[in-house]
């Protein structure tokens, strides 16, 4: 079952999530909000690198204040970030923010709340409701007695009550964990409970390398199931990085076509050209072309012919050379200093 055809449409400025919409790529600064060059700055790098959403902490009234400014040099949605003090969930709002997003749990008072509610009402302003392995109310917490999946989808269910009791139902949902297992379970538990569009990720999962495997293995069971609406895959560094794998991840599950895949063999002792080499400078290469097509470098006579012939095109080594297939057809053997100039013609040409 497909869910994210049946969820909610959801307007984030100028994208909308939701209703079998394609699934929005998200990411979130790491600069200082109120330095407002700096966070631009980062801003219009995301962007480049194909960030649809972003996320700005507003953790202090100058942050808040920020966004006004900010808004007017970008052109993707931005969304605050709110953590316990609900005024400046208003403020954010009054100064432009697309989207919120709070945990209820800990905005305080239903008058707070309720405050809150009124004004992204007032502006037709989305919620996000986010709930996380870290912040699970102690009743929930001593229910289950640890964090479960189950936990998690009761504590974010609460929570959405809470908002649609004041009349308001414009919502996202962000359940996360940063145990895999936990968090996809708690993905197939919620996407059977509502029809609010769903924020998916694998929150605090690491750095580049090790985030980016625990994101992609989460990330896909949870966006195999037809799950998902709009994802972050959160990594400690450059949040260019996070972009970067979420395009990927989407496209290797065929979700989003994102410009050329790249094919390469993992070498073995039957290579005989500098294959590693090879294919790091031609994953560079074709980060510069628009093209939905796959590229197969591989390595030997064995298996190389073979699978290149399956890509669009191909580079099949040999002792000191290789084959270029274009299209299922071998078009001529190529020394191997010339591989890389010569991939970089077809592509030039390519029709």
């Amino acid at each position: 079952m497909n869910y994210r055809d049946k969820t909610k449409k959801v307007n984030i400025g100028n994208v909308t999530i939701g209703g079998g919409s394609p699934i929005a790529i998200q990411s979130m600064t790491n600069t200082k909000t109120d330095d407002v060059s700096a966070t631009v700055s980062q801003i219009h790098r995301l962007e480049s690198a194909g960030c649809e959403i972003i996320r700005c902490t507003a953790n202090t009234e100058a942050a808040a204040r920020a966004f006004s400014e900010i808004k007017k040099e970008i052109s993707i949605p931005l969304v605050a970030d709110i953590h316990f003090d609900y005024k400046l969930a208003i403020m954010a709002m009054e100064h432009g923010a697309d989207k919120i997003r709070i945990n209820p749990g800990n905005i305080g008072s239903r008058d707070k709340l309720q405050a809150v509610v009124s004004c992204a009402m007032e502006r037709n302003i989305p919620i996000r409701v986010g709930v996380n392995s870290g912040s699970l109310e102690k009743p929930i917490l001593e229910k289950y007695g640890r964090v479960t999946p189950e936990g998690l989808v009761e504590s974010a269910l609460l929570n959405v009550r809470l908002i649609e009791d004041m009349g308001y139902d414009n919502l996202v949902i962000s359940i996360k964990s940063s145990d895999v297992i936990t968090c996809a379970r708690a993905h197939e538990l919620i996407a059977k409970e509502t029809d609010h569009p769903l924020h998916v990720g694998i929150t605090e999962a690491g750095t580049v390398l090790s985030g980016n495997i625990k994101s992609a293995v989460g990330l896909g069971i949870i966006l195999y199931q037809g799950i998902g609406d709009t994802i972050r895959v959160s990594l400690t560094g450059d949040p260019v990085n996070e972009i970067i794998s979420a395009k990927k991840i989407l496209s290797d599950l065929g979700l989003r076509k994102t410009g050329i895949n790249v094919i390469s063999c993992p070498t073995c002792g039957r290579t005989q050209i500098d294959l590693i080499s090879l294919a790091d400078k031609v994953e560079q290469l074709v980060a510069d072309y628009d093209l939905n097509i796959s590229v197969a470098v591989m390595g030997c006579v064995v298996n190389g012919p073979g699978e290149a012939k399956e890509a669009d095109i191909g580079i099949a080594g040999g002792d000191g050379c290789g084959l270029l297939i274009r299209k299922g057809e071998i078009i001529r053997k190529v020394p191997e200093d010339e591989l890389l100039s010569t991939l970089k013609f077809e592509l030039d040409h390519w029709k």
